[in-house]
């Protein structure tokens, strides 16, 4: 769902609405609610959002279309956790920017919110394009926290590129790059994903990507078969020669 997607009637744009009328906060919380949320709160369209029965947890996929106006690069969706104190009338909260929902979901999966909770309303973006994109999402909303972002780039052209690092350094292809593109033609969109061995090629492979002068993403490296319990140990040849 990048910002090439057409801007919806106003109207049509769901408001958002963080509920926080009846609570308060210290000087230091509410300032940087007010800095990094709700300074931009006309700008933001929830894509997604659970509440909790209880009233006590708020989880928001959110899509700044403000975003492009700043730093090049900047990432465009904003997940927000929000947690009250219905006896004290407080709230505290966590954001992060993230430049994919994908990755909202999963921030914000992994800080207690229901897993099938956050389905993406549609009608704000561009639809997945095939069941390649779809499973990918899934798992990364499912298992997300295994990987740190290292890099991304959005822009206002239908490419986005997220570089990112698996935090078990022992996985197959321990750098992962996740490009996202939008068929402006079919309005629908597609997930891929390539593996690399280091750093450098993964980054090298971004930038050559924004310019429009990369290789097809190369493939991640399946992990290897575990050996079944109990099978006998492959025998170790030993060279020729004179032993010790």
């Amino acid at each position: 769902m990048p910002s090439t997607e057409p801007t919806p009637a106003q109207n049509s744009i769901p408001e958002v609405d963080f509920d926080l009328d009846a609570f308060h906060a210290d000087e230091e919380v509410y300032l940087d609610f007010y800095d990094q949320v709700a300074v931009r709160e006309d700008m933001l369209w929830p894509l997604a959002e659970h509440h909790s029965a209880d009233g006590v947890h708020s989880y928001y996929v959110l899509f700044d279309s403000s975003a492009t106006l700043g730093c090049p690069g900047t990432s465009q969706y904003l997940a927000v956790h929000l947690q009250r104190d219905r006896e004290k009338a407080t709230f505290a909260f966590e954001q992060a920017p993230l430049p994919l929902p994908a990755m909202a979901q999963s921030w914000l999966i992994h800080r207690g919110c229901p897993y099938d909770t956050l389905t993406l309303n549609l009608e704000l973006g561009p639809a997945p394009a095939d069941e390649a994109t779809r499973a990918l999402e899934r798992r990364l909303a499912g298992d997300g926290d295994h990987f740190a972002m290292g890099f991304c780039y959005t822009r206002d052209d239908p490419v986005i590129v997220v570089a990112l690092r698996a935090l078990d350094e022992g996985v197959p292809s321990p750098f992962r790059v996740m490009v996202e593109e939008v068929d402006t033609d079919a309005w629908t969109y597609t997930l891929r994903e390539g593996g690399f061995d280091t750093k450098a090629e993964a980054l090298r492979w971004c930038k050559d990507r924004l310019t429009g002068e990369a290789a097809p993403l190369p493939p991640v490296r399946p992990a290897a078969a575990a050996r079944p319990a109990g099978s006998p140990k492959p025998s170790v040849s030993r060279p020729s020669g004179r032993s010790r």
